[in-house]
């Protein structure tokens, strides 16, 4: 299988991109939403040019064992999510869209609690057949780039920041 090894300085200039992306849409999101784990740092960085808070949120789709599940594991939601979201312009933001199916289990959570606006962002997508749809509310969906099918190695699950920089520079 192809690997794709990415550095920390390239998803900051890729998110960089995406958030003049979402200015220019003119979506002004009250608040983000990060899918984790692989949506925390992206987000953090959205953070430093958008200046919005950040909510988390946890979805697996394996469990302890690391044995691939059907259905999500749920390790962390909003503890409040009638006041956190209700009528709020919401940013979902993931490192990958994969299959979806992380994507779209929490769109379609976050959208029973009515918000005003649901976009979402994330770094890279696999351009591949996907379990879910992206629903018809969603009106704005940012990619930093799309890749066909290759295992991403992003810096944060690297051992050796270092090593991953140079692998970068042969992927």
């Amino acid at each position: 299988m192809e690997k794709i090894y990415i550095t920390y300085n390239q998803i900051h200039e890729t998110i960089k991109g995406l958030v003049k992306d979402v200015k220019d849409s003119g979506f002004d999101p009250d608040l983000m939403v990060a899918i984790g784990t692989g949506g925390f740092i992206p987000a953090r960085m959205a953070k430093t040019f958008l200046n919005k808070p950040i909510l988390t949120v946890g979805i697996a789709y394996y469990d302890l064992d690391d044995k691939q599940t059907d259905s999500p594991v749920i390790t962390q939601w909003l503890d409040q999510p009638e006041k956190q979201i209700k009528g709020k312009k919401i940013l979902l933001v993931d490192e990958v869209d994969d299959t979806r199916a992380t994507i779209g289990f929490c769109l379609d959570e976050l959208q029973k609690h009515e918000p005003a606006e649901i976009a979402v962002l994330v770094i890279h997508n696999k351009e591949k057949e996907k379990k879910h749809k992206i629903p018809s509310y969603i009106k704005h969906y940012f990619v930093g780039k799309n890749f066909k099918d290759p295992w991403i190695c992003y810096p944060w699950d690297a051992d050796d920041t270092a090593e991953q920089d140079k692998m970068s520079l042969q992927s």
